[in-house]
């Protein structure tokens, strides 16, 4: 059930706030017990109250009264407060992954071959925006089924964000796609390219009648396969991240012809 708790109060605050809405002005001995806040505490109360501006003190009075302020002020000012300090929270937190990103990419990088893998659409999903964030030069993407990200919905959407942030930090992008993938596509994906990627100059589209698989090259030291469902086979069913350079430069040398065989793409 909901509390004023949940929006930062105590529970002596709580119950002193409800207690002033039910007995109208009221000092603050009279407050103590309605609300059975010992007399010990209630000034502290309060005066965390009035600093809420969730209560008003009629100091003329002798003793003091103090009121409630009305329950959808009252409510519209706690959650004020409460989104400031999350606000404050949230630059506090970036803050430290600020520090940590410069920390810890000072650290000495894998060396010698690595692997793993990614199974389930999500799981794979993850996997692949994982390594897009981490390129730091180059990224050469292998697409022959729409199950490289370049599909509809959230999922397309969120690897063209990691592309484009990839190039805004000065990463390389080629695309080399199936020409039955261009045609396959839906008009949104082509308006998503157009509007968003196309004219950058770090990141170029081809096509080639022939393209097989769908992989990626990351920075020449590692390639994200895609393991297609054997029930669907344009969909994913995992990808395999190997970081291995030997086989990185094996795998560009093939790349490399059907690279520059292939043609720019025209939308």
């Amino acid at each position: 059930m909901a509390s004023l708790r949940d929006l930062g109060l105590s529970e002596y605050e709580a119950r002193s706030y409800r207690s002033l809405l039910r007995t109208g002005p009221t000092t603050a001995k009279e407050l103590s017990r309605t609300s059975d806040v010992p007399m010990g505490r209630i000034y502290d109360v309060l005066n965390s109250l009035e600093q809420y501006s969730l209560a008003r003190s009629q100091a003329a009075s002798r003793p003091k009264k103090y009121v409630a302020v009305e329950p959808e002020a009252a409510l519209d000012r706690l959650l004020e407060n409460k989104q400031r300090e999350l606000d404050q929270q949230a630059k506090q937190y970036q803050a430290v992954v600020d520090t940590l990103v410069d920390e810890l990419d000072s650290a000495e990088p894998i060396s010698g071959q690595f692997w793993t893998a990614a199974v389930g659409n999500e799981e794979t999903l993850d996997l692949l925006i994982e390594r897009i964030s981490a390129a730091e030069e180059e990224i050469r993407m292998i697409a022959s089924s729409p199950g490289s990200g370049f599909d509809l919905g959230s999922v397309g959407d969120q690897v063209t964000t990691r592309l484009e942030s990839a190039l805004d930090r000065g990463v390389d992008i080629s695309l080399l796609m199936s020409r039955s993938l261009v045609s396959d596509l839906p008009p949104s994906v082509g308006r998503t390219y157009a509007n968003r990627l196309a004219d950058h100059p770090r990141f170029e589209v081809r096509v080639a009648d022939t393209v097989d698989g769908t992989f990626n090259i990351i920075d020449g030291t590692e390639v994200c396969i895609e393991v297609p469902n054997p029930l669907d086979p344009e969909q994913p069913f995992a990808m395999i991240d190997l970081k291995d350079p030997d086989f990185a430069t094996d795998v560009t040398d093939v790349f490399a012809p059907k690279w520059e065989q292939a043609e720019p793409l025209n939308l």
